[in-house]
């Protein structure tokens, strides 16, 4: 059994049955098309919807994808009141229950690394869900610099 530690974006393979989403940022080329993709897989109605994935520069020829790492020990998970925020079993995301959370935006405060955004126009926290088991961030990226494994 793979030990990790507390606070990981690592996964255990025990703790669902696929994944996990794997960064690869020395393949990253800041094309933003993993952005592009995750707008489109949340759009509602006709219009996009918020990318859980975002692209930095983070030098002049270097990028870096940063997204929800599906922690072992999660920080949201903990802190939220309404446990609004539940572990999915088959795809081992990190997923807002809606009717549960009362917007209270503790879960992107507990994120130790920035990656639950607060969606102001809805009043609920964002973050990847790992597209139901099939990231089409993954799917798209055209330089293999993020993986479902």
């Amino acid at each position: 059994m793979n030990v990790l530690p507390q606070l990981s974006g690592r996964q255990s393979r025990n703790i669902g049955q696929s994944g996990p989403l794997v960064v690869i940022p020395q393949n990253c080329t800041g094309c933003r098309t993993c952005e592009l993709a995750c707008s489109f897989a949340h759009s509602q109605n006709g219009t996009l919807g918020h990318s859980r994935i975002r692209v930095y520069q983070v030098g002049q020829e270097r990028h870096v994808q940063v997204t929800c790492l599906q922690c072992v020990n999660a920080a949201c998970v903990k802190v939220c009141p309404t446990e609004a925020l539940i572990r999915n079993k088959q795809t081992s995301a990190i997923e807002i229950d809606e009717n549960r959370c009362i917007g209270c935006g503790l879960c992107a405060t507990a994120c130790p690394f920035g990656h639950m955004h607060f969606n102001y126009e809805i009043h609920l926290p964002q973050k990847c869900d790992l597209c139901g088991g099939q990231p089409v961030c993954a799917k798209f990226c055209p330089h293999g610099a993020l993986e479902w494994r």
